[in-house]
């Protein structure tokens, strides 16, 4: 196999497994679904509305939380801080 087929083919593994559900941790602890014990999540966000800003119109100075959902059974973890994906 060529060298460019060869950095093709790896690059698009990396990708995918970018792209996909992963591995998270949180301040150094590896986060576990506490439902059904699988390590897999796919990451996203949801913001933290408080009613006094939503009343003066300024939701978007309210915080954002991570969210992990689990791969497996839905589950959806909040987290206030950081979340690092763990690269394997």
């Amino acid at each position: 196999m060529s060298n460019s087929k060869r950095f093709m083919k790896m690059l698009a593994k990396n990708v995918k497994q970018s792209i996909g559900p992963g591995e998270y941790e949180a301040q150094g602890i590896k986060v576990v679904c506490p439902h059904c014990k699988h390590d897999k999540f796919i990451t996203g966000g949801a913001q933290l509305n408080t009613a006094f800003l939503t009343f003066l119109k300024l939701d978007f100075v309210n915080r954002t939380a991570h969210t992990l959902t689990c791969e497996c059974c839905g589950r959806i973890e909040w987290f206030v801080k950081d979340v690092k994906r763990i690269y394997k």
